[in-house]
């Protein structure tokens, strides 16, 4: 009998054997295959750097850029089967940059060559005295983080410490949504331009958010492939952080009738507010990533100002300890793989020079293959130690009104005469002008 039954399940085995290896064999060449696709869609795809000269006077609150960044930036639309399994399409995606170069601070915009003069109509919508201009990209002036070159790197990406409903606080939390005269203001971005303009010749400090329309799906607990997006899965986690004070009570006059009582505290009240106005904005998926550059003469801590030290700090005054906060992860330093023992000077350098290559790639979505097969994720330590995998970029979503507080411009109560603006008002022509 047990002979019988060994025989029976080695047979079954033996029939599900092709079916299964079938299936999976199938499943990674559909993945190659749109890898594949995509990466040949993505490769036609040109892209130009405009940099954005901000106007003398900015009266406008961020709300303004909010307005550019939904109205411009949103490139979200319905693609069909043919265009996604077979052309390999995908949803565009942006750089929103703030860069130092000796000191000197710039506005970049990083963007699909088709869609420039959108960028431009909408921030002159917003901003009509701004100046916009095609640029080579600055990224290029530093070549390569080697022992025979002669920069030297450190840098950084960020997470969100919290699940992502939660937000960052906002130029709303700073007050700056009801316009107030410019002695008044509290700019968050000031503390950002001020650090960037304090840098010398030689040094170079540049701040990344890349960003796409959020596509997030996430897992319906409950179901097998059911999947809800960001706004769904934000809605079930203020439910669930309210779960411990929800309770039910009896509907007077109707026994055996019932509704839902919510008694939190009142220090949670501006938490759920926060978390449920976060969700009536635009989503987007978000990476961001920032570097110190410098001459190899200039950047060993101790030097003058420990600028790789400071630039790490610019998000803290968005942070928010009951909500969200941006925290630093994937750092160019020796304790990169979480390991017991430090990296060599050597492997620090190889992850220097990844940083600059996947910052001037913009490298956050639809990564190249070697990212998905060869990183952290995938070869642990202790192996780590010495394979050197790539480290596992994450994305997170920022609403609209995120994004226009750590990216704007700032008003003129900001005298950095490090950052150029357009000193003349621009008018148009009188009307009765002569023909």
């Amino acid at each position: 009998m047990i002979n019988a039954l060994l025989s029976f399940f080695y047979g079954v085995i033996l029939w599900l054997l092709p079916l299964v290896g079938t299936a999976l064999l199938g499943y990674i060449a559909w993945k190659l295959w749109m890898h594949y696709i995509r990466q040949d869609f993505i490769s036609g795809i040109e892209f130009v750097l405009l940099e954005i000269i901000p106007p003398r006077d900015v009266l406008r609150s961020p709300r303004g850029m909010e307005l550019f960044f939904t109205n411009a930036l949103y490139q979200w639309t319905m693609k069909g089967g043919r265009e996604q399994y077979w052309q390999g399409a995908v949803w565009f995606w942006f750089s929103l940059e703030i860069v130092s170069i000796d000191g000197q601070v710039h506005f970049y915009v990083r963007t699909p060559s088709r869609l420039k003069d959108l960028i431009e109509t909408q921030m002159y919508a917003q901003y009509p005295q701004a100046q916009i201009k095609v640029v080579d990209d600055y990224t290029f002036g530093v070549d390569e983080i080697t022992p025979k070159s002669a920069w030297n790197l450190w840098g950084c990406e960020f997470k969100l410490e919290k699940p992502e409903v939660f937000p960052l606080k906002t130029y709303v939390d700073f007050g700056l949504d009801k316009d107030p005269k410019e002695e008044f203001k509290v700019d968050p971005i000031s503390s950002v331009i001020e650090l960037f303009g304090s840098i010398g010749k030689g040094e170079q400090m540049w701040v990344q958010i890349v960003i796409s329309p959020s596509k997030k799906e996430y897992h319906t607990e409950g179901t097998w492939f059911k999947h809800h997006d960001w706004v769904e899965e934000g809605t079930l986690q203020i439910k669930k952080m309210l779960k411990p004070y929800t309770g039910q009570r009896e509907v007077a006059g109707e026994p055996g009738t019932y509704s839902k009582e919510v008694r939190a505290p009142g220090f949670m009240d501006e938490m759920v507010k926060a978390s449920s106005r976060k969700l009536t904005k635009l989503g987007f998926d978000t990476g961001i990533r920032v570097c110190y550059v410098a001459k190899k003469e200039i950047f060993p801590m101790g030097t003058r100002t420990n600028n790789s030290r400071n630039i790490r700090l610019i998000f803290r005054q968005y942070s928010n300890p009951f909500s969200n906060a941006l925290t630093r992860i994937n750092s160019t330093q020796a304790d990169a793989y979480d390991g017991y023992f430090l990296a060599s000077a050597k492997t620090v350098m190889l992850l220097a020079n990844r940083m600059l290559h996947e910052y001037r790639e913009r490298a956050f979505f639809h990564l190249p293959m070697r990212h998905h097969l060869f990183n952290k994720h995938t070869i642990f330590w202790p192996f780590s130690m010495w394979l050197k995998p790539y480290l596992h970029s994450e994305t997170f979503v920022l609403n609209a009104e995120e994004l226009a507080t750590i990216w704007h411009f700032p008003g003129q109560i900001l005298k950095v005469p490090t950052l150029e603006r357009i000193e003349s008002k621009e008018a148009a022509p009188p009307t009765n002008l002569p023909t």
